[in-house]
């Protein structure tokens, strides 16, 4: 069983940058494909970005790419996404996903086995 935590979200103001982490427990990190996504309030489920844990190759949705980076840090089992220069349409809850994919994340998609909680950003104007 994974147990997936977010943390770091919040409330900024448009043009600031947050970022969010991902804290993987209760089974092993490797060999996973893990993603971020978002929903805003009324909208459907969006993905972001996603990486492999198992060669950090990483893969992005194409109106996600610029601001938005997904990295890892495989020794503290912990997924990332920088957000910069964010902007009021960025404002949703934010969630990060485990198994969302083949290994590799070739095909990776919104049917992630693992959820985390999901942690709110707010972006004012």
């Amino acid at each position: 069983e994974v147990q997936l935590v977010e943390s770091g979200g919040g409330s900024v103001q448009a043009g600031e940058s947050l970022r969010l982490s991902c804290a993987v427990s209760g089974s092993t990190y490797s060999r996973r494909c893990m993603g971020w996504f978002r929903q805003a309030a009324g909208k459907k489920l969006e993905g972001i970005a996603a990486i492999s844990t198992r060669s950090g190759s990483t893969n992005y949705t194409d109106s996600m790419k610029g601001r938005f980076t997904i990295s890892q840090d495989d020794a503290k089992n912990t997924m990332y996404l920088q957000m910069n220069n964010l902007k009021p349409e960025d404002t949703a809850m934010y969630y990060c996903g485990a198994d969302c994919g083949l290994a590799g994340c070739a095909g990776w998609s919104l049917e992630c086995v693992y959820w985390g909680q999901g942690t709110q950003v707010t972006v004012s104007s």
